[in-house]
């Protein structure tokens, strides 16, 4: 899958739709072949090579690869060494310099279940719909970008699911679940979550919203096994006002609803008991 995804970055979708051509493919951060559960983002951010000033990140600061990082003029040039070191960091990501300021706060919801991208007892990834970095935000993307990206590489993370472990899917804000719905060609249950429901100063708040379904096929390609698919439609990292209550509440209910399922027992075989009694 890596090297089709290396191949993908010298068509004309690649460079026209704000991809930063020189960043490597992210397949998953994290160790994906041992992962019953993956969050799921829309694509990896822009932090994970540059720094503010948008210089390349280097040196123990580097968290993925890059042309420069591979001494490479193109990623044509790229050999089945490359990709393994490609694969590694990939999969090493959370032992290196993970991108803390945005990790931690999907792990806490995770550690409700007893599940952690961290450590030795690391049982959860982060997937992404799109595998590549973008110079840009996914807001800032014009839409004709966004459907771009959307049909050149969507169908890699259906892909990736496929060949791996993963039985649970956790969607990180309505932007998400909506392009996954799409992907899926399914519409995903939705409830109202009064607890969830972040405070503004003017008016009654935003509301929250859990959504709960099942996958088979992602793309047109039939994964093999269905997925269950929780999410909420607040982006834990940077929807103004989401409070530490309102974090704690989804963390209690992604722990309450796996443990209804089938799959606790492989949650905890690889982690213990959950630590939360309800």
């Amino acid at each position: 899958m890596l090297s089709d995804l290396i191949e993908r970055l010298g068509t004309t979708c690649a460079t026209t739709t704000r991809v930063i051509p020189w960043s490597c493919p992210v397949p998953a951060f994290g160790n994906l072949g041992r992962s019953v559960v993956a969050t799921l983002g829309l694509n990896p951010s822009n932090r994970e090579f540059v720094d503010d000033a948008g210089v390349e990140l280097d040196g123990p600061r580097r968290r993925l690869h890059t042309l420069k990082s591979l001494e490479l003029n193109r990623w044509s040039d790229a050999t089945a060494d490359h990709l393994e070191r490609i694969d590694a960091a990939c999969r090493n990501y959370f032992s290196r310099n993970p991108y803390n300021g945005w990790f931690s706060s999907l792990d806490a919801i995770l550690s409700g279940a007893g599940c952690t991208y961290y450590g030795e007892r690391a049982n959860a990834c982060h997937l992404d719909l799109i595998p590549y970095a973008t110079e840009c935000k996914w807001a800032e993307l014009t839409s004709r970008q966004r459907s771009s990206l959307m049909l050149f590489a969507s169908d890699a993370l259906a892909y990736l699911l496929r060949d791996a472990p993963v039985r649970v899917l956790l969607l990180n804000g309505r932007t998400v679940v909506e392009n996954l719905q799409n992907v899926a060609g399914v519409t995903f249950d939705r409830a109202e979550m009064r607890g969830w429901a972040l405070p503004r100063q003017c008016g009654g708040g935003v509301a929250g919203y859990a959504f709960r379904g099942t996958i088979t096929r992602l793309a047109g390609i039939d994964l093999g096994r269905p997925i269950l698919v929780l999410g909420y439609n607040h982006n834990i990292q940077s929807s103004f006002g989401v409070t530490a209550k309102v974090r704690s509440k989804i963390r209690r209910w992604f722990a309450a609803v796996t443990k209804g399922e089938t799959l606790w027992d492989q949650l905890t075989e690889q982690t213990g008991s959950a630590s939360e009694t309800f």
